[in-house]
């Protein structure tokens, strides 16, 4: 038997991944309890929070990325 580490469980979100409900890049996967994950950003994952919240097994949450990406820009 093989043990899953976090990243082989929840990798990291890329630019790849994109939302589900709009088609930005994706900061939050949602992997529901009844099969099947979806993707959002940050946005779209605030405005469905709640539903989500009830209909996941599991919430992958990289919004901090988006601070951190916009210090980054500003110290540019």
């Amino acid at each position: 038997m093989s043990i899953m580490t976090t990243e082989q469980v929840n990798p990291t979100l890329t630019s790849n991944d994109r939302c589900d409900a709009c088609g930005a890049q994706a900061y939050v996967r949602v992997v529901l309890a009844a099969g099947g994950e979806l993707n959002f950003c940050a946005h779209h994952a605030r405005k469905h929070g709640a539903k989500l919240e009830e209909l996941a097994s599991h919430i992958h949450d990289e919004t901090e990325r988006l601070h951190a990406d916009s210090a980054k820009a500003d110290a540019r």
